[in-house]
């Protein structure tokens, strides 16, 4: 039987400066996202669509989500073959097309470099990424592509 699990968020508006919508100008697209029991988060928009640099966007908080997920699932994966991992750490970038008032992600690259201690497992920690794809449940949740591009590292040299 599937187990469902909820989460909660709140997201509040603070760029209504005085004059609130009237005009495409006259806002801040800033905003806050609360997690109970969490540090909020600052939010814009992207600067393309006149966000504030200086905070988060949902297009960088989305690939995020992604890369976290899959690391987390990585781990996991990892952990149960019995490779050590001592060291993670992803550049992930994604590819997201506008048309008209709409747009969409198209593909999002995760690039994981992952750090092992027994070259003899490069093979296996490699593998682990494909089950960890996989298992990830953002990943499993968005309709675009989802690619990987992992390295595997023993004591600073790329074994796989």
């Amino acid at each position: 039987m599937p187990m469902q699990h909820s989460y909660a968020v709140e997201v509040e508006w603070t760029g209504a400066g005085d004059a609130g919508t009237a005009d495409y100008r006259s806002y801040t697209r800033d905003h806050v996202v609360r997690i109970d029991g969490l540090p909020d988060i600052l939010g814009s928009a992207d600067k393309t669509f006149r966000g504030d640099r200086a905070r988060h966007n949902p297009e960088q908080l989305l690939l995020s989500a992604l890369a976290q997920c899959h690391m987390l699932s990585y781990l996991h994966q990892a952990a149960s073959r019995g490779i050590v991992v001592t060291a993670y750490r992803d550049a992930a970038s994604g590819t997201m097309e506008t048309a008209g008032t709409g747009g969409r992600f198209t593909q999002a690259l995760l690039r994981p470099q992952v750090t092992i201690t027994d070259a003899s497992q490069a093979a296996d920690a490699l593998d682990a990424h494909g089950q960890a794809a996989k298992d990830c449940f953002i990943a499993s949740s968005v309709s675009f592509p989802v690619l990987h591009e992992p390295t595997i590292l023993v004591d600073g040299r790329v074994v796989a």
